[in-house]
């Protein structure tokens, strides 16, 4: 693919240029290390390195452009700079260019909150499949066009991976696109040069401060989203949050609210919650549906919202709606041959750990006991540790604090972090066993027929995080392996 430099910057702020813009460039590269000949290089400042200290190794490896906040002062003849004041914001619009805007193609929602991006996103893809549409997704989990799966390495892609695919998409003939939108992508630009035809609030509870820092910023990058939707998008937020209004106050879509609790455009009400599913009403009509917990009518509220603000008739989405199976990791079951039910979850926030919890507590009879085994992510927000331990005793009957993916720190300082947030009476209840697979097998063997073993934290992921290596680790298939030894 080749394209002509002037083109590709149409709506990027230039504060200065020198050179000429109408030269050939056969690729963009915002990572120094993938430049080849022909190349426009996109020098950002990031983290924990800066693109800048790359320029003239770029130029070298046959860089013939280079967008930068910061002119080098040794410049190269016949290169040509542009100068910006937000590189990360250029590469957005950039890409969207270089892959002819994508975005205006097809109808891209953009899902963001603290917990339930993944299941809304995935189930919007699922819900427009069966009402038969092409589609694509981005998420957590996995990145999809139509039946082709492609591995997801973020929650959102950066721009230029996010444009490919979104160009794919409309070679594929795909009509819509659900993508989750975290507060990284929005903070660092990610998603800027797209165009959304919708965006969705879920709800925002403490999460990533190892990042925003405090819970105002994290706010602001989420509110940022539906700030920069267009006139001819809609805002749709969850009412029952605290904070799903304010993400409308500067919006420029069109606003539309769900809730359970209070007035809003779309409303649901739980009829009955088991572990079968969860019977519910719609818009006054009554739908059974396969996922579990408060938290899961929410996300089918949100869902069937999406589709009727993007156009759809209500009582084929919601005969759809019925059809759907949960999401990979988000409260999947296994049932041991004595009773015994193990759930995997990828609750890693305390929110979303109490959700699944509460959830837990009104499907169960009455005497089954809740096993909770739970750790906390290392290198990440270290405030949430106590605060997940503490409300993991409050709500199981037992707590293994085990590991979670330790990445570069010590799992056993991890989880002395996490038994700060004990009273006397939960340490009397609560185990620590640093070893995951161990504390799994400790709570089948703590289990009496009928309980019910909580496996929190890494949900969908195949993989234990240790120092930098990532160890083969199915959440899922351990605990059933272990369910079914142990108690067959």
């Amino acid at each position: 693919m080749e394209k002509i430099l002037k083109d590709i910057l149409y709506k990027v702020a230039l504060t200065e240029v020198i050179g000429t813009t109408n030269i050939a460039v056969s690729s963009v590269e915002f990572d120094s290390r993938k430049v080849k000949k022909g190349c426009l290089f996109i020098a950002i400042k990031g983290l924990t390195t800066d693109g800048h200290s790359f320029i003239d190794q770029t130029i070298k490896n046959g860089a013939v452009a280079i967008i930068c906040e910061e002119l080098p002062a040794k410049k190269h003849r016949g290169t040509t700079y542009l100068r910006v004041k937000d590189s990360a914001e250029a590469l957005g619009t950039i890409a969207s260019n270089f892959y002819d805007q994508p975005s205006t193609k097809l109808k891209l929602v953009g899902i963001t909150g603290t917990n339930g991006k993944t299941t809304t996103a995935t189930l919007l893809y699922k819900l427009f499949i069966k009402l038969g549409y092409k589609a694509g997704l981005l998420s957590t989990v996995k990145n999809q066009i139509n039946d082709k799966i492609y591995p997801s390495t973020h929650t959102t892609p950066d721009a230029l991976e996010l444009n490919k695919m979104l160009n794919e998409m409309v070679v594929e003939g795909c009509s819509h696109c659900f993508m989750e939108v975290s507060s990284h992508a929005v903070v660092q630009r990610r998603i800027a040069g797209l165009t959304f035809a919708g965006g969705v609030f879920t709800n925002i509870t403490h999460d990533h401060l190892d990042f925003h820092k405090t819970f105002d910023e994290y706010i602001k990058a989420k509110k940022k989203f539906f700030d920069d939707l267009p006139k001819s998008a809609f805002g749709l937020v969850n009412k029952d949050d605290p904070h799903g209004l304010v993400m409308l106050q500067n919006t420029k879509a069109l606003k539309k609210t769900f809730a359970l609790k209070n007035p809003a455009d779309y409303k649901c009400k739980i009829i009955e919650n088991t572990f079968s599913g969860l019977d519910l009403t719609i818009d006054g009509r009554e739908i059974w549906i396969k996922l579990i917990g408060a938290f899961n009518a929410y996300n089918a509220l949100g869902i069937y919202a999406v589709a009727i603000l993007l156009g759809e008739n209500k009582e084929e989405t919601l005969k759809a709606l019925s059809s759907l199976d949960a999401v990979e990791g988000r409260f999947q079951y296994t049932k041991a041959p004595n009773g015994t039910i193990g759930v995997v979850d990828y609750a890693h926030t305390p929110d979303a750990l109490n959700n699944v919890l509460s959830t837990l507590q009104e499907v169960r009879a009455s005497k089954e006991k809740i096993i909770t085994i739970v750790g906390c992510g290392g290198d990440r927000d270290k405030a949430k540790r106590p605060i997940m331990a503490s409300i993991a005793c409050e709500k199981s009957d037992k707590v293994i604090l085990t590991s979670d993916n330790p990445r570069s720190e010590e799992p056993a300082e991890i989880i002395h972090q996490m038994e700060k947030g004990l009273s006397l009476m939960c340490k009397k209840k609560s185990l620590s066993i640093e070893d995951r697979r161990e504390a799994i097998k400790a709570a089948c063997q703590l289990a009496q027929r009928g309980d019910i073993i909580l496996l929190a934290g890494k949900g969908h992921e195949k993989y234990q995080e240790i120092k930098g290596v990532k160890h083969p680790f199915d959440d899922m298939e351990i605990l059933t392996e272990t369910l079914n030894s142990l108690q067959s």
